[in-house]
């Protein structure tokens, strides 16, 4: 400062000798002037040369190279823009870092202007509503939310509690129902909140399902048992009677015998840790109680005087060298007796079972029966390892099942990490096939064992 203010007097009075020597006295006075006038241009340059910058956005790199006054300041708001692009991008960096997380939650988030305008929304939202964000972003969430309910619930203003709407991706076989919650925040704006909740809805309505069905399951024997009971106990029956309805009593007991020891087995396989790799179950044996059972319930359930079912095995040399399966015995029998047990139940006297062991390539195995039943339909199809699920009520009850089973198997098979498929054909009959994974398998046989009568 105290140089620019030093040359700004030298060249006065350089000035004024040079006036003084050419005009005199008033070429002085003109020497002077005009050096002030020279001084005042170069500092008018330099200040609109900082002023061209400032009104070009104030780039850092575009800034002028200057001395002086207008030097300083030029490194001063040069200090201050970078402190401040800084500051704008720890903001941006934060922002960022923000809508990641909003992206990665699992609950669709939308962001409301005071007028009711999408401002933001992350990835769910926009598969929750069917929104995209080049046609979509700052119009009103009424023009896209079309719902009646909905449209009240935003109108109402009462945000204390949530609404239940359905899903755009929603389809009659695969409904999806959504919970939506506004909630206000600032000065008019809204969060809107949505949370898939097919999934509570499905458990709730199984719940609501489980607990009428067990009622039912328990109170048809027990109402049948205590009307039994009454009649012993007040009419005076023969001896032949009597036995008779002691026996119906007997089986009445049984059923319900059977159904809470089924939801005892499926309580424990709930609960209890899972099966470990490191206890070894010959797959012969396994499959050989599997088929003595089978022959058994074959011949108890066929009709006299009907023909015989045609239950059909691999060979026992051929399941020697099938090797080894992990896990616990009894879960692994009661999954595949199970599925054993329903093909001989529902198959026609007559009919032909088929039991398969065949191993993979990768080292697992796959495990199918096959029956020439009656098959199943195809809507009935995800639902068969529901509790209490039945196709035929009144078969399953001829044929003593519990309507348990295939959920007790579901659940066996994957405690062992273990997959069911179902295929059938109405008429033509089912196919139940069980993939265990090599991890749970050891020494397995390369090719198919083959089938014998």
């Amino acid at each position: 400062m105290a140089w620019r203010f030093f040359f700004f007097l030298t060249l006065q009075l350089l000035a004024a000798v040079l006036g003084w020597w050419a005009w005199g006295p008033w070429g002085a006075l003109v020497g002077v002037l005009l050096a002030s006038w020279f001084a005042f241009g170069v500092e008018t340059w330099r200040g609109l040369r900082v002023l061209t910058w400032l009104r070009a956005n104030a780039e850092m790199a575009q800034a002028p190279v200057l001395q002086g006054l207008w030097g300083e300041a030029c490194d001063r708001l040069r200090r201050l823009l970078r402190e401040r692009d800084k500051q704008v991008d720890a903001s941006t960096a934060r922002l960022q870092a923000f809508l990641e997380a909003l992206q990665a939650s699992p609950n669709g988030l939308v962001l409301l202007d005071g007028a009711g305008h999408i401002e933001w929304f992350n990835q769910t939202a926009a598969e929750h509503f069917g929104l995209e964000i080049e046609r979509d972003l700052m119009q009103s969430i009424g023009n896209l939310l079309r719902e009646p309910a909905f449209s009240a619930y935003y109108a109402g203003g009462d945000f204390t509690h949530d609404l239940l709407l359905t899903g755009r991706a929603s389809t009659p076989t695969h409904p999806v129902r959504l919970s939506v919650h506004l909630h206000p925040y600032g000065d008019g704006r809204c969060l809107l909140l949505s949370r898939d909740v097919t999934a509570l809805e499905q458990a709730e309505a199984m719940r609501r399902d489980f607990v009428a069905n067990v009622s039912h399951e328990i109170r048809t024997p027990l109402t049948v048992l205590m009307g039994f009971i009454e009649t012993l106990q007040t009419l005076p029956l023969p001896e032949a009677e009597r036995a008779r309805y002691l026996r119906l009593m007997a089986q009445q007991a049984a059923r319900m015998h059977s159904v809470v020891q089924d939801l005892l087995m499926l309580s424990r396989l709930e609960g209890s840790p899972l099966p470990g790799i490191h206890d070894w179950h010959p797959v012969a044996s396994l499959l050989a109680r599997c088929e003595e059972e089978a022959q058994a319930l074959s011949q108890l359930l066929t009709p006299e005087g009907a023909p015989a079912q045609q239950l059909v095995f691999p060979e026992r040399s051929a399941l020697q060298a099938a090797g080894d399966i992990a896990g616990n015995a009894a879960e692994l029998h009661s999954a595949l007796s199970n599925l054993i047990g329903n093909a001989v139940r529902y198959t026609p006297p007559g009919g032909r079972i088929v039991v398969q062991w065949q191993a993979q390539p990768e080292g697992g195995a796959r495990f199918a029966v096959r029956d020439s039943g009656p098959g199943i339909a195809p809507e009935h199809l995800p639902r068969l390892t529901e509790r209490f699920y039945r196709v035929d009520r009144s078969r399953s009850r001829e044929t003593g099942g519990t309507g348990l089973g295939l959920a007790i198997v579901k659940h066996a098979l994957q405690r062992h990490g273990a997959q069911l498929e179902v295929a059938s054909t109405v008429g033509q009959g089912s196919e139940f096939a069980v993939t265990l994974p090599a991890l749970r398998l050891r020494a397995a046989g390369a090719a198919c064992a083959p089938a014998r009568p």
